[in-house]
C-alpha cells in the first residue's frame, strides 16, 4: 500500500509541478534539552541516516497531552535526509528519545542549490 500512495504522490507533484520530486527531506523532532538533541543527531550522522542538522532553541511547545492543555521549554531539530531513510531513522528516534510519543515528521526539498543538493546525496548512507 506504501508503494501505491507514493506513487499517487509522486505523479501529483509531476501534475502540478512539471518537475521531479527530490529524493530528499527535512525532518523536524522536538526534544526536551540540548543534550537529547545532540545525542539523536550524533548517532544518526555516524549511522549516515541524517546530512546534517540544526539545532534550535529552546522554543516554547503548546500542545494536548492526556486530556489537557500543556506547555513545555523545548528544542527543535531540523535534521536532511533522503525520504527513503525515513523509517528507519525514525526508529531510531523512537529508540534514543525521552518521549513517550515524539514528534518526528518529515517534509519534501522541493528545490535546492545544486551543490548543496549534490553534498546532501554524497553525505547520506546510499
Amino acid at each position: 500500500m506504501r508503494v501505491k500512495v507514493k506513487t499517487n504522490i509522486v505523479i501529483l507533484w509531476y501534475s502540478l509541478c512539471g518537475e521531479p520530486m527530490l529524493p530528499y527531506v527535512v525532518v523536524m523532532v522536538t526534544v526536551a534539552n540540548r543534550d537529547e538533541a545532540l545525542k539523536i543527531v550524533r548517532s544518526l550522522l555516524k549511522e549516515r541516516l541524517i546530512a546534517c542538522a540544526n539545532i534550535v532553541g529552546p522554543i516554547s511547545s503548546i500542545f494536548w497531552w492526556k486530556g489537557k492543555i500543556e506547555e513545555a521549554s523545548e528544542f527543535l531539530v531540523f535534521m536532511k535526509s533522503r525520504e527513503n531513510h525515513f523509517e528507519r531513522l525514525s526508529e531510531r528516534v523512537m529508540e534514543i528519545h525521552s518521549y513517550e510519543v515524539p514528534e518526528i515528521i518529515a517534509v519534501p526539498i522541493i528545490k535546492g542549490s545544486q551543490p548543496y543538493l549534490e553534498w546532501l546525496g554524497d553525505s547520506l548512507q546510499k
